[in-house]
C-alpha cells in the first residue's frame, strides 16, 4: 500500500501564495503518475493538476493555468503544487493522488484513474 501525506495547507489572503507538498512512502516513486485534486464545500472533488512519472509532462485544469505549477522530486519521493495568485474560489481541501503507470510519460486527470490518495490538506483563501 502506498501512503501519501500532504502538507502545506493553510489560510492565505487573496493574491497570496501557498506551496503544497505530498510525500510518498513508495521507493519506486518515479513509476507513479501523480495528481492534485480539490473539493470545495458542497461541491464534488475536481481535478487540479497532473504530472507524469518522469516529470516531463504536466496538465492543468483551465481555472489554475498560469497560477499553479505542479512539480516532483523523484529523489525525495515528493510532488508539489505551487499556488500563486490565489483566489477565494481556490478554497478547498486539496488531495494528492498517485497511480502506477507502465509509461513514465503518461499522466491522468480522472479521479477513477488513481489508486492511492492522501488524507487532504485544507487551503483557505480569504477575500
Amino acid at each position: 500500500q502506498v501512503q501519501l501525506v500532504e502538507s502545506g495547507g493553510g489560510l492565505v489572503q487573496a493574491g497570496g501564495s501557498l506551496r503544497l507538498s505530498c510525500a510518498s512512502s513508495r521507493s519506486t516513486f518515479s513509476r507513479y503518475a501523480m495528481g492534485w485534486f480539490r473539493q470545495a464545500p458542497g461541491k464534488e472533488r475536481e481535478f487540479v493538476a497532473a504530472i507524469s512519472g518522469s516529470g516531463s509532462n504536466t496538465y492543468y485544469t483551465d481555472s489554475v493555468k498560469g497560477r499553479f505549477t505542479i512539480s516532483r522530486g523523484n529523489a525525495k519521493n515528493t510532488v508539489s503544487l505551487q499556488m500563486n495568485s490565489l483566489k477565494p474560489e481556490d478554497t478547498a481541501v486539496y488531495y494528492c493522488a498517485g497511480r502506477a503507470t507502465l509509461y513514465r510519460d503518461d499522466y491522468y486527470s480522472g479521479q477513477e484513474q488513481y489508486e492511492h490518495w492522501g488524507q487532504g490538506t485544507q487551503v483557505t483563501v480569504s477575500s
